[in-house]
């Protein structure tokens, strides 16, 4: 059988489920009068249809739109640079071609006919990017440039995968509450209508100030428990950070031919790394042992890596200590400076001085001895950590 850790890359509703239950705690609140008009249910029983939900099969157009408030200027040198690499790689390649879901608005084609069959098509005005896995083989191909890229799938799970996931929908909701503890608040935020269907919406929101999310909500299918739609709005408002979400959706089964692929006449294909050359993927200290000891395994990696994690929940901070100081702006190639010149901004304080890196939804913090702070929190709750990291 086909990796189904592949699936995942195929599949833009699968990662939104993904980001919402690692992410979410759990406070019980009553469905809001709204219309479609639905039967009230509690948060924790959205939660447990969501975890419930096993489909298998769907068909649709997907669009999504991201606003990370990254300058355009710093970018575009940025992608000058990703630009000159060896030569050796395929612009179908999806592990660098799906990043430009990053920024923009976008509009998929995703199908899917259970774990070994999925397909999803970027459109881009008169081109198209698509993607297909059809049992043990990954086609991907762009038909701006003509290049195919072709990967063998390895076959079975990650080592330790099968005592890690929660045996039934109430044990997830359970181990989401415990991991959230009271830094969350989740509530069913009223009904709505996404592609045509009935939907509630869960509404999540941070406890904690400092952070730099407001709300992530996510439409969820009153039926089937599919996530419809996920959207994650900043509290620097203005456009949300993510808004994507299913305008077209069919549970059917797609046509097996759906996920036919033959290499066009004349492109250029690319084949990726050999099976039995790539590295078996485990999952990390943390997960093998439970959702409980994911923080004992973070902790055992910063002692090793220089990693240190500061806080908890939505404003947890990382501190990473170089041991050296930061390098210099002006000696950096000219595309990284217009980069940091577009978004980078001096600040000082009881740490001494640094430079800011600012995203609506992740800041940086790099201090000219050579210390960083990452998270996705305000410039303040950067500036107080390193004040009392001094």
């Amino acid at each position: 059988m086909a990796d189904t850790r592949k699936a995942s890359r195929f599949i833009v509703p699968v990662a939104v489920a993904g980001v919402a239950a690692a992410t979410i705690g759990l406070v019980p609140a009553l469905a809001a009068a709204g219309d479609p008009d639905l039967p009230e249910i509690t948060a924790q029983q959205l939660i447990e249809k969501i975890a419930a939900s096993d489909t298998q099969t769907l068909s649709g157009t997907f669009r999504i739109s991201t606003d990370l408030g990254l300058p355009l200027g710093g970018l575009a040198g940025l992608g000058g640079l990703a630009g000159g690499g060896d030569g050796g790689s395929s612009t179908a390649d999806p592990t660098e071609k799906l990043t430009e879901l990053v920024s923009g608005t976008h509009t998929l084609r995703v199908a899917a006919d259970g774990p070994d069959r999925q397909k999803l098509t970027l459109l881009d005005g008169s081109d198209e990017y698509s993607l297909v896995h059809n049992g043990d083989d990954v086609w991907a191909y762009d038909s701006k440039s003509k290049e195919v890229f072709h990967e063998k799938g390895a076959s079975g799970a990650p080592e330790g995968a099968d005592k890690q996931i929660p045996a039934t929908p109430k044990e997830l909701a359970d181990e989401i509450l415990k991991a959230a503890g009271d830094t969350t608040s989740i509530t069913v935020d009223g009904t709505a209508k996404v592609a045509g269907r009935d939907a509630y919406q869960l509404l999540i929101k941070p406890k904690q100030s400092g952070s730099t999310v407001e709300s992530v909500k996510i439409a969820v299918d009153a039926a089937n428990g599919t996530p419809l739609k996920f959207t994650l709005a900043s509290v620097e408002g203005g456009k949300p950070v993510v808004d994507a979400g299913f305008t077209k959706v069919d549970f059917g089964k797609p046509a097996a031919s759906d996920f036919d692929f033959k290499v066009p006449e004349g492109a250029k294909v690319t084949e990726g790394a050999a099976e039995k050359g790539a590295k078996e993927e485990k999952f990390p200290e943390g997960f093998e042992k439970g959702f409980g000891d994911l923080e004992k395994g973070f902790g055992d990696f910063g002692k090793d890596g220089g990693l240190n994690v500061i806080g908890e929940g939505w404003t947890t901070i990382a501190k990473l200590d170089t041991g050296a100081p930061a390098p210099k702006t002006d000696e950096a190639p000219k595309e990284i400076q217009g980069l940091l010149d577009s978004f980078g901004d001096k600040v000082t304080g009881k740490f001494g001085s640094g430079t800011l890196f600012k995203t609506k939804l992740v800041n940086a913090l790099l201090t000219d001895d050579g210390k960083v702070y990452v998270g996705a929190v305000t410039q303040d709750a950067l500036v107080n950590a390193a004040n009392a990291g001094k």
